[in-house]
């Protein structure tokens, strides 16, 4: 009697164990009736479990969080420079929102594409727990960028006579050439900052960038009204206090990553072989850079071409807010698809035999759905 007792109390603790509710326990004693347990497509298919499904959703959900409040406010160092000299008037932001788009279209979005690759080579190093290549191909990155910076100020320096060449007003091209030079010192600190950012963001080290990007932001307010308002630069003292919070951001992230107990196995001394890796990163972050500049070219072009409308100081203006919103508002699911590819990348190129299991059987289907998806998009025209 005692032996049946103990044995109906141990059932419950372990249908618990394997079970998540009592459906798919029936479930599982009928398939087991039927032929010998579930069949290979029916394991391959199945749902993954709630329990797991609702502990991946908290893992995302902690990077990603951080992550969407990260880049809302490096994306808002812009936003509150604009809106400061937009009280100075119409001109001023004009000529601002003007310089701001073609400097994000010519530099910002070519460095933000080509510092993408990295998501892929820092998470298959990382995935591979082969450390120290993620420390070398972010200096890869930030040496390959930097260098990439030098054509790029060239034309920002001669950007004003660019935009008069092109028929935009003498006075908006005037002055959207003078912030674009004053720009310059902010086009190597992006540069340097975005590999940074992908260094951290493959170890799902967040909170470094946030509290970094916290304290630029608040340095970056009382910074950008004095040289606005106080200093006499107007306009350019926007410019100035942008490049200034960059280099602040790049100089707090720097000083965590070398000093930080966090990065030990990623920390690696800067050295020669950083001049190895030069030639795979270029494979990599040309197609990345197009990917990014020909999404980020189609919103920047409505302010260039507002620049050519009758009122064009007045057009400009109102499209420039228009559009900051916008951007402000994509940096969310853009956090997001951070933080999830962060998670895929993690697992993509482990050596584990189980997770190299399912990426091969679930290659084929996504190769199939790409080609499904490209001829919807054909066939609805």
């Amino acid at each position: 009697m005692e032996e049946a007792l103990l044995q109906e109390k141990e059932r419950p603790e372990e249908r618990d164990g394997r079970y998540d509710d009592p459906e798919e326990e029936e479930e599982e004693k009928k398939n087991g009736e039927g032929g010998g347990g579930r069949s290979w497509s029916a394991s391959c298919c199945a749902w993954p479990r709630r329990r797991e499904f609702c502990e991946e959703v908290k893992r995302v959900g902690q990077v990603a969080g951080p992550l969407v409040v990260v880049s809302l406010l490096q994306f808002l160092l812009q936003v509150i420079s604009v809106m400061m000299v937009g009280h100075l008037g119409e001109l001023s932001l004009s000529s601002t929102s003007i310089a701001v788009s073609l400097a994000g279209v010519s530099g910002f979005s070519l460095l933000l594409g080509m510092a993408s690759a990295l998501e892929t080579l820092c998470g298959q190093a990382y995935g591979a727990q082969q450390y120290h290549k993620l420390g070398t191909q972010t200096y890869t990155a930030i040496f390959s960028l930097i260098l990439v910076c030098f054509p790029i100020s060239v034309l920002w320096i001669y950007m004003g006579k660019v935009l008069a060449f092109i028929g935009q007003d003498r006075l908006i091209s005037l002055e959207a050439g003078k912030f674009t030079a004053w720009l310059v010192p902010a086009l190597f600190a992006y540069a340097t900052l975005q590999p940074l950012i992908r260094y951290f963001q493959t170890q799902s080290l967040i909170m470094p960038m946030l509290v970094s990007s916290c304290a630029t932001l608040c340095i970056h307010v009382p910074l950008c009204w004095v040289l606005v308002f106080r200093s006499g630069l107007d306009n350019l003292g926007a410019a100035l206090a942008i490049s200034v919070s960059y280099w602040l951001n790049v100089v707090f992230l720097g000083v965590y990553m070398k000093y930080s107990p966090s990065c030990t196995k990623t920390r690696v001394p800067v050295s020669m072989e950083l001049f190895q890796g030069i030639g795979e990163f270029f494979r990599y972050a040309v197609p990345s850079a197009v990917m990014v500049c020909l999404e980020w070219w189609s919103f920047e072009l409505l302010v260039l071409l507002s620049g050519i409308l009758p009122n064009p100081q007045l057009e400009t203006s109102v499209l420039s807010v228009c559009l900051n919103t916008i951007a402000t508002l994509y940096m969310i699911p853009y956090g997001l698809g951070a933080a999830g590819s962060r998670r895929v990348f993690g697992y993509t190129f482990s050596n584990e035999e189980e997770v190299v299991d399912y990426v091969t059987k679930m290659a084929p289907l996504v190769c199939l759905s790409v080609i499904l998806d490209s001829l919807l998009g054909v066939l609805t025209g």
